[in-house]
């Protein structure tokens, strides 16, 4: 048994070395005034973490069914010991994991981070954020309360206004021409299945080569040190930085425990399909932006339907975005300095439409 043991550890150290060892020993991460936004990484893998956990427990009661789904959330929330507790860490760590992950790809975007060779490390994370969107998008619906009901409706009509295939999209997303069970089983099914295997592999691609490539240093901070003589200071990874994550992480704890006691997650009034829908359904606060800018949108522009012109609009802009590293030829001169100043209208517009669209 232990000679069998021996060579299976040496074909491992063979093939892939001491990769444990390097990551405890070797690995360094630069400090500098701009450090402190490396945490927001370690804090969105952590609240992920939650995410998967408290989901797991959350199955063991939910039945996907338009007949049951809100009944077995109801029955989650006043039966299971501390069920409405592992609900609301669900529900809020869900909306505070695309809050940070939102932060960590600004913050990545303008520390110029996906400079060569990091091009695919911020392909990677544009697209765990693209998924992480989609879970959210997912989730909502499973309580099939009314909010959740109708916000999914109009959500899904989003999807018809893309062109070609929009209607062949809604047929799919929603197992029909309207929200119905049929709905309730595939967002499930999306949930629960698809969507984490797929964001587990490409989070798993992400950590890789973010442990490949190390963090980045600003381009700003590397002129300073360059002009001093001086290499960028670093801090071991294990235990210094290790230590100051396990901090973040226990700060996004507190205040996801903070949110979900205090403000416990609500369920609301069973759906209806047959109501008609409420005024002031809006989808959840990321996409406000989105949900106001298709409302402001004329009913025609040029030669096509409005709503079709801005998810054309923003489906393009989501490719730019994933397309930057390769279209910022120059992030220390000045197209780094246009990309920039596109980056800063990104946020102001996203900020105000989604503050329009919450108020209004």
């Amino acid at each position: 048994m232990a000679s069998q043991l021996e060579r299976l550890l040496r074909w491992y150290d063979e093939r892939f070395g001491d990769l444990v060892g390097h990551l405890v020993e070797k690995k360094t991460i630069p400090r500098h005034r701009h450090t402190l936004w490396y945490y927001l990484g370690g804090m969105t893998l952590f609240l992920f973490f939650v995410q998967v956990a408290t989901g797991i427990l959350l199955l063991l009661y939910y039945r996907p069914s338009p007949g049951e789904a809100f009944e077995s959330v109801q029955f989650i929330m006043t039966q299971v010991r501390f069920g409405w507790l592992v609900r609301g860490l669900h529900a809020w760590a869900g909306n505070l994991l695309i809050a940070t992950a939102m932060l960590h790809m600004f913050s990545t975007f303008f520390l110029k981070a996906y400079r060569k060779p990091r091009e695919l490390t911020w392909v990677t994370g544009c697209l765990l954020f693209f998924l992480f969107l989609g879970l959210g998008f997912s989730g909502y619906l499973l309580p099939w309360n009314e909010l959740a009901f109708f916000a999914t409706k109009v959500g899904t009509e989003m999807m018809a206004a893309v062109p070609l295939i929009g209607h062949w999209m809604l047929i799919v997303f929603r197992g029909g021409e309207e929200v119905t069970g049929a709905t309730l089983t595939r967002f499930f099914g999306f949930h629960v299945a698809v969507l984490p295997l797929l964001t587990t592999a490409v989070l798993a691609a992400h950590l890789f080569l973010v442990q490949h490539f190390g963090m980045s240093v600003s381009p700003g901070v590397e002129r300073a040190y360059r002009a001093s003589g001086i290499p960028v200071p670093v801090l071991p990874f294990f235990p210094n930085f290790l230590l100051r994550d396990l901090i973040g992480w226990y700060v996004a704890l507190g205040v996801l425990a903070a949110l979900a006691a205090l403000d416990p997650w609500g369920l609301g009034i069973k759906a209806d399909a047959f109501a008609p829908t409420p005024a002031g359904i809006k989808p959840e606060w990321y996409f406000l932006f989105l949900f106001q800018t298709l409302k402001l949108l004329p009913a025609k522009l040029l030669w096509i339907e409005g709503e079709q012109f801005g998810v054309l609009v923003f489906g393009a802009a989501a490719g730019l975005w994933v397309l930057v590293p390769f279209l910022d030829h120059n992030p220390e001169g000045r197209s780094g300095r246009i990309f920039t100043a596109l980056g800063v209208a990104t946020v102001i517009y996203l900020a105000v439409l989604s503050l329009w669209a919450w108020g209004g």
